[in-house]
């Protein structure tokens, strides 16, 4: 694979032309488009520096006020046009699977991103189109005389708009899974490449192009869509997509480009139907008897075979005293381990006279240990989805806050609620850029890693600021609702309530501090922690958690409302308890952490075998990687938990 670097004789590797920093100007660009484009439609995402912030650039931009140019342009039903955006946004937010599966299984991330690209470019063009050509949208309201109702839009201009909207889903599910691994790629793992210790703060430099974008997005493309037009505000998240896709097929000699190696997804079905073929076989207690074929392997770890892990097995033998609260499911995922390690089991017929070997029959160990990678991984990367849930209120009820406060700046001038959001980003874009050149050096001293902290201890961190985002926000809503019964404005929802806006800062100042520490460290756990050939398929598991977190949030808004009856959450917060809201969202928090707490607990790191001419240059990077590996003497990196 095109990931390892050649070594000199002494082991180091040889200076490249291809990867590192300087790869960044083309994939990034890819962002600032996307976010753009999806705040004018919410789909999409890309990879290298000038590639992904142009990519998120249109996304966001497209995104933000694509309702308004449903309701407005094409005159739907508000009914309509919100189902249409959710079922739009759902469908955008899983076709990242099918893209995980293309790049890890035959395409490449490189040809994945490309494609992704330019279908993502075509649904744009459709969309300035339609806004452009008048035969393409409905004439405009009063046309006929000042009471003739507003024409909808008929179903040929709807098919244009679904067309277009299809496509820009599809594209993002190629830019989405594949960009972040990409960029990635560019730095190399565990030292085999030059610049590997700086692939921790290219996720920081990643998550930093992306809260740019959106922040120009949400000012600049917003704004001209509202005062210029939209053949503009579509125009430039197209023309920024057009940049993107340039710039990153532009940089195609600078990239290491790691080479597919079949489906991962049907090496991991293998092992499930070898293992149920062999379910009455008795697992033998030296893994040294299972099945190892390292020609077999080679293309799928270039980093190293994984090593056989039975880590549930000690956990639940070392801690039996916790029982019965943790025994039950610790002993279902010893036995679920146990199933596995059969597939490995070798028997009569597994293996053909040419040494061949039947992989519906048997699997090596380093294909067993690719599915219980992912299998421990699951636990935490559902801890995530509790805290997007709980975010999910900043663009609704806390917006609904902020349109009952005083949002003066001047006797002739307010903020719009909306905009308030702009503290999120900019705490996060201050808080990246303070982590990565203040915290990490200065944890760095005490540490000794040369990422500061492990993603286990910034995701935890990350989700002990979240619970006191909401918590600020509970606060601040019993103030602001005491003020209103206080000046007699229960029941005038209207009516502007002396209290500044400026109070809701905090919650939205502590939503982005927790943004930049557990979505950072979020993506860097599903990327360190997954089997090399499946990374997009994880980068992927990102984007599903955020989908799932924003569905789980209005499920938990439902439940809610049926519950209290209607009140805690009306149309008139004044006379609601928003703030029982917040206590109720602030206490599932502190349990998600609980939760988060024990899934670390019992998470061990994967571990794997290296080869010996990467040992030197291994135990100069070993420092930088988030997970802390260290070496034996028999080149076996052994992987750790990190300590909180």
């Amino acid at each position: 694979m095109a990931a390892a670097a050649v070594a000199d004789e002494n082991g180091s590797p040889k200076k490249t032309k291809q990867g590192g920093f300087k790869t960044l100007p083309f994939i990034l660009v890819q962002v600032l488009h996307l976010k753009c484009s999806i705040r004018v439609l919410r789909v999409h995402y890309s990879v290298n520096a000038a590639n992904e912030v142009c990519d998120r650039f249109a996304t966001a931009g497209f995104n933000a006020n694509m309702i308004t140019y449903l309701t407005q342009q094409l005159h739907l039903p508000l009914v309509e046009a919100s189902n249409l955006l959710t079922n739009f946004t759902g469908t955008a937010a899983f076709t990242p699977v099918l893209g995980a599966i293309a790049a890890d299984s035959f395409a490449g991330r490189f040809w994945t991103i490309a494609g992704g690209g330019v279908l993502y470019q075509i649904g744009m063009l459709g969309l300035v189109v339609s806004a452009l050509v008048p035969a393409l949208r409905p004439a405009p309201c009063g046309g006929g005389g000042a009471a003739a109702p507003c024409q909808r839009a008929d179903g040929g201009q709807l098919a244009m708009l679904y067309l277009s909207l299809l496509c820009t889903a599809l594209g993002s599910g190629g830019i989405r899974p594949c960009v972040v691994a990409f960029g990635a790629d560019q730095f190399g793992l565990g030292g085999r490449r030059p610049g590997g210790e700086q692939k921790w703060s290219y996720f920081n430099l990643y998550f930093f192009s992306m809260g740019l974008a959106v922040l120009l997005a949400l000012t600049v493309v917003v704004y001209i869509q509202e005062t210029v037009g939209w053949g503009w505000g579509f125009g430039i998240p197209a023309i920024a997509m057009f940049v993107s896709v340039l710039s990153f097929v532009v940089g195609y000699p600078l990239y290491v480009k790691v080479k597919p190696e079949g489906s991962p997804f049907k090496r991991l079905v293998q092992v499930v139907v070898a293992a149920f073929k062999k379910i009455k076989e008795p697992v033998p207690d030296d893994a040294g008897e299972l099945y190892h074929n390292k020609e077999l392997d080679a293309a799928i770890a270039a980093d190293g075979r994984l090593l056989h892990s039975d880590q549930l097995r000690q956990a639940f033998s070392m801690h039996r005293s916790l029982c019965p609260f943790t025994c039950g499911s610790l002993f279902i995922l010893t036995q679920f381990n146990v199933f596995l390690d059969r597939a490995a089991i070798v028997t009569a017929g597994d293996i053909a006279g040419s040494g061949e070997p039947n992989l519906w029959r048997v699997s090596t160990v380093h294909r067993v240990e690719e599915l219980k990678s992912i299998v421990r991984m699951l636990p935490l990367w559902a801890a995530s989805i509790t805290a997007i849930a709980a975010g999910s209120h900043n663009f609704t009820f806390a917006i609904q806050q902020a349109r009952t406060m005083d949002r003066h700046l001047a006797p002739r001038f307010q903020i719009p609620p909306a905009t308030m959001i702009i503290f999120t980003t900019l705490t996060m874009l201050v808080s990246l850029a303070l982590y990565d050149r203040v915290l990490v050096p200065v944890a760095r001293r005490y540490t000794g890693r040369r990422s500061g902290i492990t993603y286990f201890q910034r995701m935890g961190a990350g989700f002990a600021v979240a619970a006191l985002g909401v918590l600020a926000g509970a606060l601040v809503e019993a103030k602001r609702r005491a003020a209103a019964a206080e000046h007699g404005l229960l029941d005038a929802p209207g009516a502007v309530v002396p209290v500044s806006v400026f109070w809701l800062v905090p919650q939205y100042a502590l939503h982005g501090v927790g943004d930049a520490l557990a979505t950072v460290g979020h993506m860097e756990f599903l990327y360190d922690q997954s089997p090399e050939s499946m990374r997009s398929s994880a980068a992927a598991l990102f984007w599903v958690a955020g989908s799932l977190g924003n569905y789980l949030g209005t499920v938990l808004v439902t439940v809610v409302q049926s519950a209290s009856r209607g009140e805690w959450l009306q149309d008139n917060i004044n006379r609601g308890r928003l703030d029982y809201y917040y206590w109720l969202v602030t206490f599932l928090l502190v349990l998600n952490l609980a939760y988060y707490f024990v899934c670390f607990h019992f998470y061990t790191l994967k571990s794997f075998e290296v080869d010996a001419g990467d040992e030197a240059q291994r135990r100069r990077d070993v420092s930088g990687s988030a997970g802390e590996t260290e070496l034996s003497a028999g080149c076996v990196v052994a992987s750790r938990n990190g300590v909180l």
